[in-house]
């Protein structure tokens, strides 16, 4: 079809795989070329007419469907030109990347991510439905999706130049991460204090860090998540452990796919679970993985992806007047692997209550025990911290916690569901509901805002009193 076909015409068949890759590599890019051209030819998205917007769902769902289609066939050959016959780790958001100038049209390029940024999440192609598309071929297979598994297991590149520092001073500060080692616990707290301590693409980030630098210090034997105090004009001067996803960062396009949503259960939170992979690894999983209990003190409330990192850490402790929740149902989004966990700590129903109904748990419910294991008021919270450290110093501790981990989650079942949530979250995060919700939210903050009694955080004030029904 050529560049100058007008918006109405019918569109070229896709392209299916004929067994050769590189036959099959040019026909594809061919194909998504002459997709983006039709696309190049349409308005901006905010100025399309529904006949426009029409005709940009249709392109989209064929460049999918003929992307879908070659991955079908090839997704291991891919795998293994990028990451030479698997001897080479490649991290995930350089995967994704090396694989858009090697196979053209097959997921997008840095410079349409950085034109993709540009705008707002509702004005955007949807780009990164395409990198959900690739990265969960590459999960769903067993050999290409564990070499990514175990590549993102090992320590970042940032981590290893800054250990030597935390090691001899036995602190650092990150933009929104404070890390300290307090005899033999490494304490990070969360100090995103603007934003109620919600996590955004940055935070993440700081976190892998933080993480990588808590397991690969000898002198430290427990890690410690804490949230430090923030600004909000409600809770000036008082710790909150997580208020979850920015939602006006996600409204905003500043949520990404790879780095954030993929990339913190790819990376720090499965650090946290599995431990790191220090050494090169030789294809027989984790079991050299260097692994240390964590606790998890939650003041105020863990929302969303806080209650999240809760369910994979060893000790949970909750001052009686803190709640937990997960309002996937209330964003309309995924909640990371919360649907995957939380069943095996609070049993189906319970788990549905959360997640579809957005229940909140108050620490000192009865429910609130499958995933807190103490509740004390707000003035123990240091000596119970100091307590749990002492119990969880142990060696038999980390093998048991280690073997409890490949009981309850196996590697190929974590890999399976995080390849079948890339392709979901991805959809989600553009889905017509979730931008109405978040741009709702937006302008209902914005209001507030204004007013002079809104905090011009990440909107997540307004979320919390709604799930609670306050």
């Amino acid at each position: 079809m050529s560049a100058g076909t007008p918006s109405g015409a019918s569109l070229d068949p896709v392209p299916e795989p004929t067994g050769g890759i590189e036959t099959d590599a040019r026909r594809l890019a061919e194909y998504i070329a002459d997709t983006e051209r039709q696309l190049a030819e349409l308005p901006p998205v905010p100025d399309r007419a529904p006949h426009d917007r029409g005709r940009a769902v249709a392109l989209h769902t064929r460049a999918r469907r003929a992307r879908r289609a070659f991955l079908a066939r090839h997704t291991e050959t891919v795998y293994g030109v990028l990451t030479d016959g698997l001897t080479r780790p490649v991290r995930l958001a350089d995967l994704v990347y090396e694989a858009a100038d090697r196979f053209p049209g097959l997921v997008p390029t840095r410079a349409q991510m950085a034109a993709e940024r540009r705008f707002v999440q509702a004005e955007k192609e949807g780009r990164e439905i395409d990198q959900g598309i690739f990265c969960g071929a590459v999960l769903r297979s067993p050999t290409a999706g564990r070499h990514l598994v175990e590549t993102m297991l090992r320590p970042t590149p940032r981590a290893l130049t800054l250990l030597d520092g935390f090691r001899t001073e036995g602190r650092i500060e990150l933009d929104t991460v404070y890390l300290e080692r307090r005899g033999a616990a490494g304490h990070i707290e969360f100090r995103n204090a603007d934003r109620l301590n919600a996590e955004d693409d940055r935070l993440i980030a700081d976190l892998d860090t933080a993480v990588d630098l808590v397991l690969l210090d000898d002198a430290v034997e427990v890690g410690v998540l804490r949230g430090g105090t923030v600004d909000h004009p409600k809770y000036r001067g008082r710790r909150v452990f997580s208020a979850g996803v920015n939602l006006t960062d996600l409204r905003d396009g500043r949520i990404s796919f790879v780095e954030f949503l993929l990339g913190r259960e790819l990376g720090y939170v499965n650090k946290m679970l599995r431990g790191l992979l220090p050494a090169a690894s030789s294809g027989d999983g984790c079991e050299r993985s260097v692994g240390k209990p964590w606790i998890g003190a939650v003041d105020t409330f863990a929302i969303g992806g806080g209650m999240q990192l809760l369910l994979v850490l060893d000790h949970v402790i909750a001052e009686e007047n803190a709640y937990i929740s997960l309002p996937a149902a209330e964003e309309g989004i995924v909640p990371g692997l919360g649907n995957l966990r939380l069943t095996r700590l609070t049993g189906a129903r319970l788990a549905r209550q959360v997640v579809l109904g957005g229940r909140r748990i108050a620490a000192t419910e009865p429910e609130a025990r499958y995933v807190c294991d103490a509740v004390v008021p707000a003035e123990d919270m240091d000596g119970a911290v100091d307590r749990a450290v002492e119990a969880l110093r142990p060696p038999a501790v980390q093998a048991n916690r280690h073997m409890l981990t490949v009981a309850e989650e196996p590697l190929d079942l974590y890999r399976a569901y995080l390849a079948e949530f890339a392709v979901v979250q991805a959809e989600r995060t553009y889905a017509p509901d979730v931008l109405a919700k978040v741009e709702r939210r937006w302008r209902e903050r914005e209001r507030r805002r204004t007013a002079g009694w809104e905090h011009a955080g990440g909107g997540h004030e307004l979320m919390s009193r709604r799930t609670s029904g306050g």
